[in-house]
């Protein structure tokens, strides 16, 4: 790399690959119960913290409600997101349920924690329109 280029420490590099990818999650738990707490919320940052750290990803933003969070993670390519989600839902519900069991049992029931389904969206990076202008003013050439 050039001794004049600053580097951005959220494009990453790998063996083959350069690499930039931001994913807004979110979560919600089943039939919407409001249970989580301060503390709960903590807890389930520190765990997603560490789930994403076994994914080689990075939980870069984590909040959430009563009833939902929100998470931003920086992700390698090599990482299949599905994969990610639900290794995120199935390690904090295990876990939450199992440290904070009385007070999750007031709220679910049936092994569930989380709604079967999420968010996801990409973000980061140029808006769309960008993108599209950039890839459109390519000097292509003729003939």
């Amino acid at each position: 790399m050039s001794p004049r280029w600053n580097p951005n420490p959220d494009i990453r590099t790998g063996r083959h690959v350069v690499y930039n990818l931001h994913v807004h999650l979110v979560f919600v738990t089943k039939y919407r119960r409001g249970v989580f707490t301060d503390a709960m919320l903590t807890r389930c940052d520190e765990i997603m913290r560490d789930v994403c750290a076994d994914f080689e990803a990075e939980l870069k933003q984590f909040n959430g409600e009563h009833d939902h969070v929100h998470l931003l993670v920086h992700y390698p390519p090599k990482v299949q997101l599905s994969k990610l989600v639900n290794s995120l839902k199935g390690v904090s519900a295990r876990l939450l349920r199992k440290e904070y069991s009385a007070h999750v049992r007031r709220y679910l029931w049936g092994g569930h924690f989380w709604s079967g389904s999420y968010f996801a969206g990409s973000c980061g990076g140029a808006p769309l329109t960008v993108v599209r202008q950039y890839i459109e003013n390519q000097q292509r050439p003729v003939g």
